[in-house]
């Protein structure tokens, strides 16, 4: 399988807030190793294991420019380079932070669990839209199996737009930020209750500062591992 990276907000590796993503998805995407992972009260280790299988893969992030192989024409080293000079003109106005609302879910059912902003900043969503545009011309159009992944006949015919020109259908309109904690679980309300208080556990503070990117790497269909880090120290663009 081909090499994939992904620029995602991933938090300081010394910070509360990363060590308890990464003791909740039982994966620490600086170092590459499986870290001991907690699992909420009520919940066997076994169960919850399985329940966050699939942010395991990719680590404890937002999403802010999703998975993508390089062009043909570009490299690795090229990719850093243009993510160094990214960070360096841009920001989110990094003395700002905004309010992390507490674990949450998307419905009462069976969703997911992640750690969201009760809103999306003007800020948070110009940077998304700059990096998937200016990053595009890095990336390898999608393949019709990477396609046929994405289950186009379930997205809206504006998130089918978005794949094909940006190879994720969930950006700019569509985009919200978040900081995935679990696959698709039921009983999400009563769990996040209790991710909410191992928060607290850890001091994890409750203002979340948008003040770095990780370039992360995929390699043979493994796990996302961070290669660098970048923090943002530009000009807020509102465009």
């Amino acid at each position: 399988m081909a090499t994939r990276y992904a620029i995602y907000y991933v938090p300081s590796a010394d910070s509360a807030l990363w060590r308890f993503g990464s003791e909740v998805l039982g994966y620490d995407a600086f170092t590459g190793q499986d870290v001991p992972q907690w699992h909420p009260p009520g919940i066997a280790a076994a169960d919850w294991h399985a329940m966050t299988a699939d942010p395991r893969l990719y680590g404890f992030h937002a999403t802010l420019k999703a998975p993508f192989r390089l062009a043909d024409d570009a490299d690795e080293g090229g990719l850093i380079e243009a993510f160094r000079t990214f960070a360096r003109k841009y920001t989110t106005h990094g003395d700002h932070a905004w309010t992390i609302r507490p674990i949450s879910s998307s419905t009462p059912e069976k969703s997911f669990l992640a750690l969201i902003l009760p809103y999306d900043p003007i800020e948070v969503r110009v940077l998304e839209r700059i990096i998937v545009q200016h990053f595009d011309r890095l990336r390898a159009p999608l393949t019709p199996a990477e396609i046929a992944r994405r289950n186009p006949e379930r997205l809206s015919e504006r998130q089918r737009t978005y794949l094909h020109a940006h190879g994720y259908p969930y950006v700019r309109e569509e985009f919200r930020f978040h900081m995935t904690l679990s696959g698709a679980i039921e009983n999400a309300a009563a769990i996040g209750e209790r991710l909410d208080r191992r928060a607290r556990e850890l001091e994890v503070g409750p203002r979340l500062h948008i003040d770095r990117l990780g370039l992360f790497r995929q390699d043979d269909g493994g796990r996302f591992r961070v290669i660098d880090v970048a923090l943002l120290q530009g000009v807020f663009q509102k465009s």
